[in-house]
């Protein structure tokens, strides 16, 4: 039994590192290929070769971050059927059908028409090469709707019952658009977008501050600027309708997330810790930061409605690592209302005429912020993802399955053996795309770019 705990973890950590390792790169390119279908209707449209020159720069960064992404994500495959073997038995009905319509119908998309995209600038049409573009868009954003369903159904198992161990499918609708999904793809795909812009808006901030083809790279900055009005705000709703559906869907991890103990007794309103130190073995915090009534608010539109707490469920349904749990909320909540304020800020700036190309380049504090702000979406994308995947412990498929039931009798030395070997494959392909990509934003743009005539034509036609 000690042996199966020790590989268990250790199983849990593998799949932890090359799932939170994985998820970096399909974020940029969800993002980045429906930006790079803007640039290619602006430049058609408006016949701006600067549109046809971001877009030839911004392709570059997509296909690395591609390849790197298609590698990672591998191994997370086959680890289903190696360190996860019960699971897949149980939940391959559903489970690995949905992977398969990834597979088929999302990634072969992407895929089938990545080469056109990238290398058909003079042999296809200017509508054929769209058109490629656009199905690579698609083919990310369908990519990204699988995936969170199949994740989602692991959160609200719907659509079937277990027989004998095994999920049998009653309803295929039901079980792809399980209660979770709608808010989870939608969250999760409105954090690719968010986290792409301030990508962008980073990296031409940085090349306006070197002083680097700053008004190139300020018409890039605008696109953003305008990306960011829309999707900041909006994730922050929906992150709050995210947190609410929460607490319907799955209680016991909403108390666990806001670290709420004890359930509010009636005419008294659930008090909001801001901070807290959560002790699950004393079942309560060991200190805390409150603010009255806060989350009988937030839950419940109501001073005094009840909020269950974490002591009305059974220790051995409750998650682990609370106080994981509970900061990785408050990083990416803190980060999202960061990235919401700096858009605003920016946005006010640019009304009151201040990022023209005569001033942009006097405001060096708010570039400056932009290059911090970079890495700060897809923090709070592994944030959310820790919250996710641990608040569902200790249960595989929520209510159905559990964790310790799911994996693979392995002896842990194995496990071991092969977590210390995607350590290291890992770490040589991050590596890798910080040489290539460093490489990239050092060459910059090429400014001496010119669309063959059949584009040029196309442009002027329209």
């Amino acid at each position: 039994m000690e042996l199966l705990t020790d590989s268990l973890l250790l199983a849990r950590l593998q799949f932890a590192f090359t799932a939170l390792f994985h998820i970096i790169w399909p974020v940029l390119s969800i993002g980045l290929s429906l930006f790079l279908l803007l640039l290619e209707i602006l430049w058609l449209k408006t016949g701006d070769v600067d549109y046809y020159r971001h877009l030839r720069f911004w392709i570059r960064l997509f296909l690395l971050n591609f390849v790197i992404g298609v590698v990672t994500g591998l191994p997370l495959q086959f680890e289903f059927g190696t360190n996860w073997a019960p699971f897949a038995k149980a939940a391959g009905g559903f489970f690995g059908s949905v992977l398969g319509f990834e597979a088929t119908m999302a990634f072969m998309l992407e895929a089938g028409f990545l080469g056109i995209m990238a290398f058909g600038w003079n042999r296809v049409s200017p509508a054929i090469h769209l058109f490629s573009t656009a199905m690579v868009a698609v083919g990310a954003s369908l990519s990204a709707f699988w995936i969170m369903s199949a994740n989602a159904w692991m959160q609200t198992p719907a659509g079937g019952h277990m027989v004998d161990g095994s999920f049998v499918i009653e309803s295929f609708f039901q079980a792809i658009f399980n209660p979770n999904m709608p808010i989870a793809v939608s969250h999760m795909w409105l954090a690719c977008l968010e986290t792409t812009l301030f990508v962008i808006g980073g990296i031409s901030a940085w090349y306006i501050l070197r002083r680097r083809e700053g008004a190139f790279f300020l018409k890039s900055f605008r696109l953003v600027l305008l990306g960011v009005l829309i999707v900041t705000p909006l994730q922050i709703l929906l992150g709050h309708s995210s947190s609410i559906a929460l607490f319907e869907q799955q209680p016991i991890k909403a108390a666990a997330v806001e670290a709420h103990w004890q359930t509010n007794p009636p005419d008294t309103g659930a008090a909001w810790s801001l901070l807290a130190w959560p002790d699950q073995e004393a079942q309560a915090n060991k200190w805390s930061i409150e603010i009255p009534n806060a989350l009988s608010l937030l839950v419940t539109q109501e001073r005094y409605g009840e909020v269950k707490g974490l002591r009305d469920f059974p220790r051995m349904d409750q998650p682990p690592a609370l106080p994981l749990l509970y900061y990785s909320f408050r990083i990416m909540v803190v980060i999202g209302f960061y990235l919401f304020f700096l858009a605003g800020w920016s946005l006010w700036l640019w009304y009151r005429g201040n990022l023209s190309s005569h001033h942009i380049g006097s405001r060096k504090g708010l570039l400056r912020l932009w290059v911090a702000a970079i890495p700060l979406g897809y923090i709070a994308v592994e944030c959310g993802w820790i919250v996710r995947e641990v608040g569902r412990q200790p249960w595989a498929i929520y209510g159905l399955l559990r964790t310790v039931d799911s994996a693979s009798p392995l002896p842990a030395a194995t496990i071991a053996a092969s977590l210390v070997g995607y350590v290291v494959i890992y770490t040589i392909l991050l590596a890798t795309f910080i040489v290539f990509a460093r490489r990239i934003l050092e060459a910059g743009p090429d400014m001496a770019l010119q669309p063959t005539s059949q584009h040029s034509d196309q442009c002027e036609a329209g």
